[in-house]
């Protein structure tokens, strides 16, 4: 498998250099050169394999530079119970007799982000000792990706981090969970401004060239296409535990900011698995619900992104959406090119010609949510069901409901267990939500954290700093 960049400005590349490099050269997003198909017979033959089975088989189509007996190890090294709790690693957990969540959110962070960073801290290592290389991580965070990769790449050999996140804009069990963390590999950067703001600076960076090739920078946000591969696997792992025959549908409903998590299920439905629709759910934030439901994308300026009760789905410029729009024109970088010129200087673009294609060729419909009904989604959940979940999860409980059809199973994507969100809980049933003992005070741990201006020029300074100092 080769890879490709968005923009065209790069020659095709093997796996192990998209890992390594994240972001293309040419400020484009890689992708696969061709998606892979999975045939009817083969998906029948998945039913019974593990987890780590599963993700070896369906990652060997995609990253092919490494031997399939190492990936395996890799796999069975990083989907084990003592990681995710439990055998299954992701099992689905039943709401009401049309919905049930795929419950992602059972490893270290408690976050779905787990689910690929953990094997990303592998991969990494892995790479890193064969190519004799250190890499330098630079990533941002709306609340989850930055203790997901922490936890992944704490004390990893050849690997520091440096996460971003915006001043104010976390739970504040997100900003404990990554803040407590001491390590030596381990960098915190509290930026004075919004998500999309610490985003803009990390791809400022990575397409700065020469600063990149210099300090060897990296990426684990989702703009590394090595994060969306590890996630489809568990698109097909929940079709696998929903259907009883080869042609039998699901809808999938993901909460979504940043479409990292739906883009992989974009692409498990393009490599055949039988996926009706792939339902988007957001919060206030509605960039990309609007643009699912007018054909318009008009990311917001940072003053007009709302901070809301789902914090992580903050975001009104989702990075991964330009893989989409990829393929909505059939894989023409020069449409892609001017497209993303046009939203520079325009500040938007209107697809609205292409809108039929959303659903009638990718599945694709997209609804919202406001806190009022986040919270009553909640404390419905919880009393007639029995069942806690956290407020992005909720989002996706709530626009699910529009979605769903008879004999057409919904999975909703679990973002996260309701821990992390302790005051929204607090507001939703009257009570806090429950914690595991290990985290039970984590708010009142030390805190290690570098609060710095949002300027890309400082963030670059303190990079070189401590690359130096190491």
């Amino acid at each position: 498998m080769k890879y490709l960049s968005t923009r065209g400005g790069v020659d095709a590349v093997e796996f192990s250099t998209v890992l390594l490099e994240g972001l293309a050269p040419d400020g484009g997003l890689y992708v696969p050169a061709h998606i892979p198909t999975v045939t009817k017979p083969t998906l029948q033959a998945w039913r019974s394999l593990s987890y780590a089975e599963l993700a070896t088989e369906i990652l060997s189509l995609y990253f092919t530079d490494i031997p399939k007996h190492d990936l395996a190890q890799l796999c069975q090294k990083t989907y084990t119970a003592e990681i995710f709790g439990s055998a299954q690693i992701v099992p689905l957990k039943p709401i009401d007799e049309h919905i049930s969540l795929v419950g992602l959110s059972e490893g270290p962070t408690l976050a779905f982000k787990d689910m690929a960073m953990q094997l990303l801290g592998n991969l990494f290592e892995y790479v890193l000792l064969k190519q004799h290389r250190e890499l330098n991580i630079l990533g941002a965070t709306s609340g989850d990706t930055g203790s997901a990769a922490e936890y992944a790449l704490k004390g990893k050999k050849g690997l520091r981090v440096f996460m971003l996140s915006p001043q104010g804009r976390m739970s504040a069990f997100q900003r404990a969970q990554m803040y407590s963390l001491d390590e030596d590999n381990i960098f915190n950067i509290a930026v004075k401004g919004v998500f999309d703001e610490c985003q803009d600076i990390v791809k400022a960076l990575a397409g700065d060239i020469d600063f990149k090739k210099k300090y060897h920078l990296g990426a684990v946000n989702s703009i590394n296409f090595a994060r969306i591969a590890a996630q489809i696997v568990y698109y097909f792992w929940a079709w696998l535990r929903a259907t009883q025959h080869e042609d039998q549908q699901v809808s999938f409903t993901v909460p979504s900011g940043n479409f990292g998590n739906i883009l992989a299920g974009h692409y498990a439905r393009q490599m055949g698995l039988p996926i009706h629709h792939l339902v988007l759910a957001t919060n206030e934030n509605n960039v990309l619900e609007e643009f699912f439901n007018t054909g318009v994308y008009r990311p917001r300026a940072s003053e007009q992104t709302y901070a809301t009760s789902s914090p992580s789905m903050d975001i009104s410029k989702a990075s991964n959406f330009e893989r989409f729009v990829f393929d909505l024109f059939e894989q023409d970088p020069n449409s892609v090119k001017q497209l993303w010129t046009q939203l520079q200087t325009q500040g938007y673009f209107d697809l609205s010609s292409k809108q039929a294609a959303f659903e009638q060729a990718f599945g694709f419909v997209a609804g919202t949510s406001s806190h009022t009904e986040r919270l009553a989604v909640i404390k419905e959940t919880y009393e007639q069901h029995g069942v806690l979940i956290d407020p992005h999860t909720a989002d996706g409980v709530n626009v699910a409901r529009h979605f769903s059809q008879p004999n057409i199973p919904m999975l909703v994507l679990e973002t996260a267990l309701p821990a992390k969100f302790s005051e929204t809980i607090q507001e939703a049933i009257g009570q806090p939500a429950p914690r595991p003992a290990a985290l039970e005070n984590i708010e009142q741990l030390p805190q290690h954290v570098m609060e710095l201006e949002c300027d890309v020029d400082i963030v670059k300074d303190f990079i070189q700093q401590h690359i130096g100092e190491n």
